[in-house]
């Protein structure tokens, strides 16, 4: 890695850490009582790290909320307004409530959060080995929660970061869609309370839909290229 990628990810890290700290040790983002603004000021950091050092190291990243796909609308319908609908319904019949403001929170927490892990340090890392670079992400990615706790609970979640990594990556070089992990990310963060048989079934609809979207969306542009390379022939 250069010398310059290097102070990008220390600036970008230095960053993601100290806003976290400031979010959940200390009282100085208290300032207010909303319990969503609360939410999204604990995630802030990997965002404000990523743009930071793309500003100060002049860095070429391409930040996209669509991605690979040809208009905002299809992954925003597919990956934030689909389990919003999904999740909202489910918790109204069980709940008598529809957590709308809620449940975009916390895909806006995952997208504040994604801007940093996959759009920035992953396409910092690329030209390390995959297994190099899911370990440094997924590392990272657990120190930036600040619990050090040798629980077996924690053990479990370092776990989950790992696959997460991996899992998440696969979907960021597949679609460059900031708006497609987000949607993978708060996968476990939607449900707070635990992941009971409902919540699984709930992951299980969500993963197999968005999963075969986007085999689906890939095939089609494979083939809608190889007709043109025909066409042009």
């Amino acid at each position: 890695m250069k010398r310059k990628q290097i102070l990008s990810i220390i600036v970008f890290y230095a960053i993601a850490i100290l806003l976290r700290f400031l979010a959940v040790k200390t009282n100085l983002f208290h300032f207010t009582d909303n319990e969503f603004i609360q939410i999204l000021l604990r995630g802030i950091g990997p965002a404000t790290g990523a743009f930071v050092s793309i500003a100060l190291f002049n860095i070429p990243v391409k930040l996209s909320l669509k991605g690979n796909y040809r208009n905002l609308f299809l992954p925003l319908l597919i990956f934030w307004i689909f389990p919003v609908i999904l999740i909202g319904t489910v918790s109204y019949i069980q709940h008598e409530e529809f957590p709308f403001l809620l449940l975009f929170t916390v895909l806006v927490y995952g997208l504040l959060e994604e801007i940093g892990w996959r759009g920035f340090l992953q396409e910092q890392l690329k030209n390390l080995s995959k297994l190099q670079s899911i370990i440094i992400i997924a590392v990272l990615w657990f120190v930036w929660h600040l619990n050090f706790e040798f629980t077996t609970s924690n053990m479990i979640f370092l776990g989950i970061l790992f696959l997460g990594t991996w899992g998440i990556g696969k979907v960021y070089s597949s679609t460059y869609s900031l708006l497609a992990v987000a949607g993978f990310h708060s996968l476990n963060n939607f449900f707070r309370n635990g992941l009971h048989e409902t919540e699984l079934v709930l992951i299980g609809i969500l993963l197999i839909i968005w999963i075969g979207f986007m085999v689906l969306y890939k095939r089609k542009l494979n083939t809608h290229s190889q007709t043109s390379e025909l066409t042009n022939d």
